[in-house]
């Protein structure tokens, strides 16, 4: 693939990524759409989608879809996909997306670590300035309602960084991916009869739209376009590209969700993010 259709297709797929905590934010606002709701139906869509993209490219049949992908990463997939739905009732987009995407590499650069690979001075310091600053932002939360939040979206993270892991070594990434969606059809299609036995669908028209446009769109469309492009981005570049999605998902919370962006978020999110920063340039120099 040459420039002139990676760099576009790079910053879709980024786009799709903030949009993501954007869209959430949107539906859980004024309880337009309840968390469980809003998880399941995400996780139907993004699998119809999928499976369509499947289908159309006409390579392989979806019956062929199990020699694909891994129970492992669908779990994975399922703890991110809970627990972002569930901390998005009390944070702010911003403030997911910073804890989201932190936790995301932090996890990453752990496993890394345990496997063996030792930190240089810089990666040294951009860890500890990394860790300092999310410190320093967790700190004042811990005295509010949205703590709560903060630890479901740290476990978000944990389990998307896992999910990354395990799919780090795939040579079929989107067929990989559409696999881990589809083998969680059953849980979903579960969650969705426990819906609709209890409670039925409390979905505002709105509602379903930003659900299926989290759905389809940001998540089906975004990782599918996003494995499209990452065998043309070098690890380092790639990496930096998933550091910028807070910033996306702050602008998308100020534009569409009127959410202000106070001086601890903005202090928080430099010094972490710019830790993280440190560490990916001196693997790169690597």
């Amino acid at each position: 693939m040459n420039t002139t259709k990676t760099i576009p297709l790079t910053l879709i797929a980024l786009f799709a990524f903030a949009a993501n905590s954007v869209f959430c934010r949107l539906a859980l606002n004024s309880e337009q759409v309840p968390p469980l709701d809003f998880t399941v139906i995400r996780l139907i869509s993004a699998s119809l989608v999928l499976a369509v993209i499947i289908v159309l490219q006409n390579k392989i049949k979806l019956t062929q879809m199990t020699n694909y992908g891994s129970y492992a990463g669908a779990l994975y997939l399922f703890i991110y996909a809970a627990g972002f739905s569930y901390a998005y009732v009390s944070l702010g987009t911003a403030t997911g997306a910073l804890i989201l995407f932190a936790c995301v590499q932090f996890t990453m650069l752990f496993k890394a670590w345990l496997n063996g690979s030792r930190m240089g001075l810089q990666e040294h310091i951009g860890v500890l300035l990394s860790v300092a600053g999310f410190v320093y932002f967790v700190l004042p939360e811990l005295e509010k309602p949205s703590l709560v939040g903060c630890i479901l979206m740290a476990i978000a993270g944990v389990a998307w960084g896992f999910y990354s892991i395990v799919g780090s070594k795939s040579k079929q990434p989107l067929y990989d991916t559409a696999s881990n969606f589809l083998r969680l059809m059953p849980i979903s299609l579960l969650g969705l009869a426990f819906i609709l036995v209890n409670s039925g669908l409390s979905i505002t028209p709105m509602g379903w739209v930003y659900t299926i446009a989290s759905g389809a769109l940001a998540s089906g469309v975004g990782y599918a376009t996003w494995y499209l492009v990452l065998p043309n981005l070098a690890p380092s570049i790639a990496a930096v590209c998933q550091l910028s999605v807070p910033i996306w998902a702050a602008a998308g919370g100020i534009l569409l969700v009127n959410e202000p962006i106070d001086m601890h978020l903005a202090i928080s999110t430099t010094v972490i993010l710019g830790g993280i920063l440190l560490v990916i340039l001196a693997k790169a120099k690597r």
